[in-house]
Formats: structure tokens, C-alpha cells, sequence
């Protein structure tokens, strides 16, 4: 912090369509001068936010990030205009306007996706994001420059481990790769190996900012709720939670031993010669408010809902500073303890 600024590196969650409301959490961390993002880990829709984030500070800065966020945000609503994952008039009437559970396009189009495979239902292997990130994103330029460091998640097909690409690696491959939800596409094939949803190993993995960065603090931006409220007892509500705990859980785990290294280290029981260090953990979350979108809301592309889930990122983020900004490099704003044991 040798420039006065307090220096994060940001741990980016996949969510689909709810990967609008990290939009709206970054464009609120983007417009503030007293904070310098060193690193940025993503999956998903978290790999797409952060691969923007590092292209636009390469043109022109955060404002330029924030431009290009907004202008991506645009494309992914105008791709899915015509889309057959809309809100129809009994989910307005009968349950969350946001949600397409009683749509029958998006059941019908739920049942055929476990009854075919994307390699029988979509063989050319169409999928507009590819467009719009070409489109957005200079790839040998990143590739080339010196910037942001960025770490995208991927779970390897054959082998089952986490593979992580880092900018000099980026292509738009690689970031389809860590959005590639095995029941909706193919899986993407990179340097002869095949890759399927980051989330799988890690949503995201946090390890790359501790080894790679030397910023102490990680800001993760959840999407996806560790906790909620009501016990879910219809069919739907049990899916949805089966799918947040599986998406959350190789993140608690590393969650899990950042806790316990930094007990260690408060204790004593470590010294500087382990080569550890402690990291402080902060959390931007709007727990109760996702909570009341399931899974199939992340397929809404509608760009009023889009909005609303970047309003509240950038209310969440915007509290969230006013409340720890002076913890940065001093301590965690998350009591890991509370949560984990």
C-alpha cells in the first residue's frame, strides 16, 4: 500500500445470468479510487466478468472496464431477447417473477436435456457467447500484456482435476470452457485436452491470489448461497439447493483451510519460516435476496432483471465499503470461524 491505495485481489463466483449481479458489485469496487485490484480468480460467468475487467484496465482503466462490463451485459440481454427462456404470465402471477419454472418451454427444454445429450440436441455445436466475447475481448492482447492477473477455473473431462488458465493462456475457449455446463454443451476442447464447467473444482479457486498475488486481501463476490433460511421441501427448491451446494463446496473447502492457517498462525503454532501468511477474507453476498432466484432464473436473460441484479451488486458493494474499507490489510471481514466450525 505503498501508493495509499488498498491493494484486493477479487474471487469472481459462476452463476449465469446472476453473474449480472458481480457486474453490478464491480462496477461499484471499479468506481472507487482508494481501492487497485492486483488479481482476479473467476468461473463461469465470473471467468467472462473478469477476463472484461482485465481487458477494459488494459485499454483505458476502470472506467473503461466499466464500460465494456455494461456494454457485454447489453449483448448477452439483445442475444437472448428472442429466447425461449422467458418469464411467462404464471410465474409473474403465481410465483417469482424472475424464476421460469412454470415456463413449459423451460421444462420441456429441462426434460429433453436429460433425456439427450448437447452432442445429439445441438451437433454444430452453436453457442453465442463465443461471438460476443470475440467480439469484446482482444485475446492476443491479453495475452501479450501485463496488467491485472487473471486466473480462469476449468475442470478437466478425463483426468477430474482443476485446471487453471492464466492470462497468457486466455482464449475465448478457454473462458467457454469454464462456463460449460456438460447437460447444455459440449465439452471445449483446449491444447488437446476437454473441459467442462470450472465450477465443478472450483467456484472459484482461491489459491492462484495466494500464490500468485501479494495483495493479503480476497474479496469473494458470492452468488451462489452458502446459507439460507427455509428448509426447501418441493421438488424444485430441493434442485435448487442440491445445485448451490455442489457449486459451493470445493470453494468452502478452501474457505475452510484459510481458516485454519490463520488459527495457526494466531496461535503461534506457525511462524514466518512455514512460508504461510495470512490472508484476510471479505465477502460481498446478498444471501436473502438470491436466494429467492432458483436455477432456472440463471437462464433469464431478460435485461430488466439483469438490471436488477446489477442495482443490487452495486447497493451490496457499496455498503460493504462503507462498512470495512478500513479493514482492508488489517483483518477479515468475514468471521471464518462462525462460519466453518
Amino acid at each position: 500500500m505503498a501508493d495509499g491505495k488498498k491493494h484486493i485481489t477479487l474471487a469472481l463466483q459462476g452463476g449465469g445470468a446472476h453473474g449480472a449481479f458481480t457486474w453490478g458489485v464491480l462496477d461499484r469496487l471499479l468506481d472507487d479510487e482508494r481501492l487497485v485490484v492486483e488479481g482476479i480468480s473467476g468461473t463461469s460467468a465470473g471467468a467472462m466478468n473478469g477476463a472484461l475487467v482485465v481487458w477494459g484496465m488494459a485499454q483505458g482503466g476502470p472506467q473503461a472496464a466499466r464500460a465494456l462490463l455494461e456494454k457485454f451485459w447489453h449483448r448477452i440481454a439483445e442475444s437472448g431477447r428472442f429466447s425461449i427462456f422467458q418469464p411467462t404470465p404464471m410465474d409473474r402471477l403465481f410465483g417469482n417473477p424472475a424464476n421460469l419454472d412454470l415456463s413449459p418451454f423451460y421444462q420441456g427444454f429441462d426434460l429433453m436435456t436429460r433425456l439427450l445429450s448437447p452432442y445429439q440436441f445441438n451437433p454444430r455445436n452453436d453457442n453465442p457467447l463465443k461471438d460476443a466475447l470475440e467480439e469484446m475481448i482482444d485475446f492476443a492482447q491479453v495475452r501479450e500484456g501485463e496488467g491485472v492477473k487473471l486466473f480462469i477455473s476449468t475442470t478437466n473431462v478425463r483426468t477430474g482435476k482443476i485446471r487453471v488458465f492464466r492470462n497468457h493462456e486466455l482464449t475465448a475457449e478457454v473462458l467457454l470452457a469454464s462456463a460449460c455446463l456438460p447437460h447444455l454443451f459440449q465439452a471445449v476442447e483446449v491444447e488437446g485436452e476437454h473441459y467442462w464447467d470450472g465450477g465443478f473444482m472450483g467456484n472459484p479457486a482461491m489459491f492462484p491470489l495466494i500464490y500468485n498475488c501479494r495483495a493479503s486481501d480476497i474479496l469473494l463476490i458470492e452468488i451462489n448461497p452458502i446459507r439460507i433460511e427455509q428448509l426447501p421441501e418441493t421438488a424444485r427448491a430441493i434442485a435448487d439447493r442440491m445445485n448451490a451446494i455442489s457449486f459451493n463446496a470445493t470453494m468452502m473447502r478452501e474457505m475452510r483451510t484459510i481458516a485454519f492457517v490463520t488459527r495457526l498462525l494466531e496461535r503461534h503454532r506457525l511462524t514466518a519460516r512455514s512460508g504461510l501468511r495470512r490472508i484476510f477474507f471479505h465477502m460481498v453476498q446478498a444471501e436473502e435476496e438470491m436466494a429467492a432466484f432458483g436455477v432456472s432464473s440463471k437462464y433469464n436473460l431478460d435485461f430488466d432483471f439483469l438490471l436488477t441484479l446489477r442495482d443490487l451488486g452495486r447497493r451490496k458493494a457499496d455498503d460493504w465499503l462503507k462498512v470495512n474499507f478500513d479493514q482492508l490489510g488489517r483483518d477479515s471481514s468475514v468471521d471464518l470461524e462462525k462460519l466453518f466450525f
